[in-house]
């Protein structure tokens, strides 16, 4: 049986919190459409799990306000709202039952052992965990714990799932498991999920829309095509997805490309922020849009440089080459056999798989 709830939406409005001196969120307009999964992306610190705690009611806004289902969170407590939090410590109960684990909050609000023991069964259901509904939390697997502590979530009824970091705990295999199921449970019942995630596979995976977060403010919100296809900053190009940067200064703008002069040669690329002639930029191009070329088939913009080292990582080769003390890699398919791994290549890419951006803060996290 499955369980259908109805999400609401979520709206800051110029929501900012100060600790002291220190400004944790600046300012912050947001609107999350009810059902949609959002996910906050960010390095450690830049303010999204204060954002989670915002709409938690954990914490208030020093300024500005909170509105869930158009209504004011001031003042309310995390108890009074109609959210739900999910934290990366499950906190399952050791000494209950999987299904008595699902129905505590239903304990809590008087219902009776055989009305609770139904809607816990029926959670269960929803997570494919009816056949567990007697084991203690010691005898499931990680991912079967994840899907508990959901289920528990979920009894409540919130019109709003707060995660937060929920996967980071379980190895890689499982976390990708993870990230269709959480995916399909949201789908199935209806509930705004808000994500807190500094892991870009995840956000990209499951999210409707993700906002990337940098320093207490919102760099960029997109769907996951706009946020990797079309970043907006710089940090949200080298945060979201790997990223070559190589610094220059445009030459030159017409009909949405820039020509960029920098010390690897004259490129043309796509130009959004219209930049004008003889400011500095950073001219960037995603590993997998390099191609290896030779001075027959050279493409618009291409370069020589020389590999330093090749990593197999499965489906493709990283190759790390050096051009003139730039750093660059390039992702080839890994068709079998072994790619090129040494001396001098040429590097070309098209102009439209290129961008252009002012110069701001870089991703290091």
């Amino acid at each position: 049986m499955s369980v259908t709830t109805v999400g609401t939406e979520i709206q800051l409005e110029r929501a900012a919190v100060r600790f002291g001196a220190f400004q944790a969120v600046h300012p912050t307009d947001l609107r999350i459409g009810a059902g949609e999964f959002f996910s906050i992306l960010g390095p450690s610190g830049c303010g999204k799990t204060t954002l989670l705690r915002l709409l938690s009611g954990f914490l208030d806004p020093t300024e500005g306000d909170v509105r869930i289902g158009g209504r004011s969170m001031l003042g309310i407590g995390p108890s009074d709202r109609p959210t739900a939090l999910i934290f990366q410590n499950l906190a399952l109960f050791p000494l209950m039952t999987i299904w008595e684990n699902v129905a505590f909050g239903l304990e809590m609000r008087g219902w009776t052992r055989a009305r609770r023991r139904e809607r816990a069964m029926d959670l269960l259901a929803t997570v494919a965990l009816s056949d567990h509904a007697e084991k203690m939390p010691a005898q499931l697997s990680g991912g079967q714990k994840q899907r508990v502590a959901i289920a528990r979530a979920l009894a409540v009824e919130p019109s709003v799932l707060l995660l937060d970091e929920p996967l980071s705990a379980l190895d890689l295999k499982l976390r990708q498991h993870m990230r269709a199921e959480l995916k399909q449970i949201q789908a199935r019942t209806g509930i705004t999920f808000v994500y807190i995630t500094h892991d870009q596979g995840e956000a990209l995976t499951m999210s409707d829309r993700i906002a990337v977060m940098n320093a207490g403010r919102i760099a960029q919100i997109g769907t996951p095509d706009e946020v990797y296809d079309h970043p907006d900053t710089a940090f949200a190009a080298t945060f979201v997805g790997e990223m070559n940067v190589i610094p220059g200064r445009v030459g030159g703008a017409a009909d949405g490309f820039a020509r960029v002069e920098t010390p690897l040669g004259s490129f043309r690329a796509r130009d959004p922020k219209g930049l004008s002639v003889g400011s500095e930029a950073l001219l960037m191009v995603r590993p997998e849009r390099l191609r290896l070329v030779d001075s027959a088939n050279a493409a618009e913009n291409s370069f020589p440089a020389a590999v330093v080292r090749r990593d197999l990582e499965g489906a493709y080769s990283t190759l790390t080459l050096s051009a003139k003390d730039c750093s660059i890699s390039v992702h080839l398919p890994h068709q079998g056999g072994v790619d090129r791994t040494e001396g001098q290549v040429l590097l070309g890419f098209n102009s439209a798989d290129a961008l252009v951006l002012p110069q701001g803060d870089l991703a290091h996290d």
